[in-house]
């Protein structure tokens, strides 16, 4: 996979910053494969694609689906929209960044997605969204579940749990929107569960 400067250019600039701000602990990064994967962690903050980019480690460049306002952050937005971050346009079908995300998959490039699509606490109930399992599917690539605390706060320890990748069945060569529907809520039950394997 040929890499992207600019992702090497926001990985230094981030890397201080997560550390400093977030104190990470990460389990389970001996699990991270190498080459395309579809990435779901759930979202409680703005903060967890940087995180999460960041604990992954330089060896895996992931490349985040993200709310398009973080393109407008200082600094940080630009050099993520130029280090190819893919920016997604809330409350519409944003077609384009499908496309986007199966190319860098079926190149090698992993993602990064939030099967929840929205900011939400951990006791709040939500449906996971049926996307991550389509582009799993269609691009052979397995899903890598990941689990991030809640409720972060600045210089507190925060726990990250990266999960076994597998990858999801289905009967057809390219899924049915049902089963699309059971692989994403198969991945949101397994990121939960890795809460029990964080580091207190």
């Amino acid at each position: 996979m040929k890499r992207n400067r600019f992702y090497s250019l926001a990985y230094v600039v981030l890397w201080p910053v997560i550390h400093v701000l977030f104190r990470p602990v990460v389990t389970g990064k001996e699990r991270i494969p190498d080459g395309n994967a579809v990435f779901c962690c759930n979202h409680t903050s703005n903060w967890d694609p940087l995180v999460i980019m960041i604990c992954a480690g330089y060896r895996h460049q992931l490349f985040a689906m993200a709310k398009a306002e973080i393109a407008s952050w200082p600094v940080a937005g630009k050099i993520l929209k130029l280090a190819d971050m893919i920016f997604v346009e809330r409350g519409k079908a944003d077609i384009g960044a499908i496309r986007t995300a199966m190319k860098y998959l079926k190149n090698d490039r992993p993602i990064l997605i939030f099967p929840e699509g929205t900011r939400v606490s951990e006791d709040e109930a939500i449906s996971a969204k049926g996307g991550l399992s389509m582009l799993s599917v269609r691009t052979n690539s397995p899903i890598v579940p990941v689990y991030l605390d809640g409720g972060k706060k600045f210089f507190r320890r925060t726990c990250i749990v990266f999960g076994e990748p597998y990858h999801p069945q289905v009967a057809g060569r390219r899924g049915t929107a049902e089963e699309y529907q059971q692989i994403a809520d198969e991945a949101l039950r397994r990121i939960y569960t890795l809460k029990q394997e964080r580091k207190v």
